[in-house]
C-alpha cells in the first residue's frame, strides 16, 4: 500500500504581520513549524504502515525552506519526501493549493498507486479546512473528514472504516479505497524521532518538483488559479479591561465600590447598561 501525507509549514507564533497590499501573511523573519494537525496525520500514517505494511510519502508545497517540515516527517519514519516549490505556486488560495497537491499525488500515483491520503483537518494559520476536501474532490477519492480513529483497513476488499467527530458525539462510517482522511488532533500523539532517524533525515534527499514536473496548468496554480482573495484584514480592537473589586474582605464594601464606579464613570456605566440590555 502507498500512503501520502500532506504537510504545511506554518508560522510558529500567533503574532503574525499582514502585508497591507496583498493581505497575506508576512513570513519573513518569523519562525516556522509543521502544522500540528498534519503531524498528527503523519503519525497515523506511520502507525497504519506498521500495522498493514505500506510506503509513506510526505509532500509539502512552499518555498525552499519548507523542506524542514519534510525532514521532520522523514525523521519520524516517512520513506520519501517531495517539496512542491515554484514561484508559480505563490499566493495560492485553497482551490489552487488543492489543485497543485492533487497533481503531485497523481504524479506519485503514476509510479506507485496511492491508496490513502492523510492531512490535517485544517492549518493553524488559515483555519479554512478546505484543502483536504478539495484534494479528495479533484482526485475522486472517498472523503472522510474530522477523523478521530481509523478502526480498520481491509486491503483485500479495498475498504476503510473510521470514527469521525460530529456535533454532540461521533459516527462510524466506511467507504472504498482510495480515500482521503482529514484528521483531528486527538487521533494520535506524534512520536519523538530517535537520534539515528534525525541524522538520517538530514542525509536523505528531498525531491523538489515545479509546476512542469507535475504537469500543472499555469492558469490553475498560484495567484492565477485563485478565484478567492482576502478583501480586507484587520487586528481585533483592543478593549480596556473593566474595573475589578475583591469581595474577600467584605461584600458590602465591594458592592459600594462598584456602585461608586458605575455612577462616577459615564463610559463604564454606558457599557454596563448596554451589556445588561443585550
Amino acid at each position: 500500500m502507498h500512503f501520502v501525507v500532506c504537510i504545511k509549514q506554518v508560522p510558529d507564533t500567533a503574532e503574525v504581520k499582514i502585508d497591507p497590499e496583498t493581505n497575506t501573511l508576512v513570513r519573513a523573519g518569523v519562525e516556522s513549524m509543521a502544522n500540528p494537525y498534519d503531524i498528527t496525520a503523519m503519525e497515523e500514517a506511520l502507525r497504519l504502515k506498521e500495522k498493514y505494511g505500506a510506503r509513506v510519502t510526505a509532500i509539502s508545497m512552499g518555498p525552499p525552506q519548507a523542506d524542514s517540515v519534510l525532514r521532520q516527517a522523514l525523521s519520524m519514519g516517512a520513506d520519501d519526501a517531495v517539496l512542491l516549490s515554484d514561484r508559480a505556486f505563490a499566493g495560492a488560495d485553497t482551490l489552487a493549493t488543492s489543485y497543485t497537491l492533487s497533481k503531485a499525488i497523481e504524479t506519485l500515483g503514476n509510479v506507485e498507486p496511492v491508496d490513502l491520503v492523510l492531512c490535517g483537518k485544517q492549518a493553524v494559520d488559515g483555519d479554512t479546512a478546505q484543502t483536504g476536501p478539495g484534494i479528495a474532490t479533484r482526485l475522486g477519492f472517498t472523503q472522510f473528514t474530522y477523523v478521530i480513529e481509523v478502526e480498520r483497513i481491509d486491503p483485500d476488499k479495498r475498504r476503510l472504516q473510521v470514527r469521525r467527530k460530529v456535533e454532540g458525539g461521533f459516527e462510524v462510517i466506511s467507504g472504498a479505497l482510495p480515500a482521503l482522511l482529514s484528521v483531528e488532533l486527538e487521533l494520535a500523539a506524534p512520536r519523538r524521532a530517535s537520534l539515528p532517524m534525525l541524522i538520517d533525515s538530514l542525509r536523505t534527499p528531498v525531491k523538489t518538483w515545479d509546476a512542469k514536473a507535475i504537469g500543472a496548468s499555469s492558469a490553475l496554480v498560484g495567484i492565477k488559479g485563485s478565484p478567492t482573495w482576502v478583501k480586507a484584514i484587520a487586528s481585533p480592537q483592543v478593549h480596556r479591561a473593566g474595573p475589578r473589586w475583591d469581595a474577600a474582605e467584605g461584600v458590602s464594601a465591594a458592592v459600594s465600590a462598584a456602585l461608586d464606579a458605575l455612577f462616577s464613570d459615564e463610559e463604564f456605566a454606558a457599557g454596563f447598561v448596554k451589556g445588561w440590555k443585550a
